[in-house]
């Protein structure tokens, strides 16, 4: 909420990000995701598109040739796209103790020095006054598209592809890649990964709730978002 309120000089309400945890990801995700060149990143992502800003925290997936998704450890990075300027990526520490200790400490002496002197800072921490930001339009998450990674399981016989593609196309949704794993003996249905073309969050949720429907299909369907940049 910070990053975006600097980004774009608006107020920005803490509750107003779209937020999703890690705890929908499962180790054969990230596997699944190395096998098709991407990894598994948890974004908090503010875009402006069509007059609205897109605020959204969630589990993605990120081509692994980017530089972004090189960050592991206690490092934090933030990625800036701006006209004129291009891609920009600053990285550095965003845990522990003298990380957060040295932040702290540099907004408590900009403070102190503005109460000592008495005077209103030259530059304001936020960029511009709280009275010059402007209120943004948030975009709805129903109507924020993107690429999706799917994986779920169904039975492995014919028909059942068809099946599957039928559910997304009926809601306007390509696919881009699909893998299924060889059946084994020890599993009644088998994995099936499925990358989609952009869609809509609230076309993806009818597909997945049409594709859950199925028969051959066994369990909840994991859906990922996948950023390209």
């Amino acid at each position: 909420v910070l990053l975006a309120s600097l980004a774009f000089g608006a107020r920005i309400d803490a509750d107003a990000p779209f937020k999703q945890g890690v705890d929908s990801v499962a180790p054969a995700d990230i596997e699944y995701a190395r096998e098709l060149g991407y990894r598994i990143k948890h974004l908090g992502i503010a875009k402006r598109e069509n007059d609205a800003l897109q605020l959204r925290v969630h589990p993605t997936l990120i081509p692994e040739v980017k530089a972004i998704a090189q960050v592991d450890g206690v490092l934090n990075a933030v990625m800036i796209n701006a006209s004129g300027v291009g891609e920009l990526l600053l990285v550095g520490p965003g845990a522990g103790s003298r990380p957060t200790a040295s932040a702290v400490m540099a907004d408590l002496v900009s403070v102190a020095r503005s109460i000592a002197s008495n005077e209103q800072p030259s530059i304001h921490s936020m960029g511009v006054g709280v009275s010059a930001m402007s209120q943004p339009v948030i975009a709805d998450i129903n109507e924020v598209s993107s690429a999706w990674y799917l994986r779920l399981e169904a039975e492995d016989k014919p028909g059942v592809m068809a099946s599957l593609t039928q559910c997304l196309s009926q809601h306007g949704i390509g696919i881009e890649s699909l893998i299924q794993k060889p059946e084994s003996a020890a599993l009644a249905k088998v994995p099936v990964i499925l990358m989609t073309d952009e869609a809509p969050t609230r076309a993806i949720e009818q597909a997945i709730a049409d594709i859950e429907a199925l028969p051959s299909v066994g369990g909840p369907v994991t859906c990922l978002r996948v950023e390209n940049f």
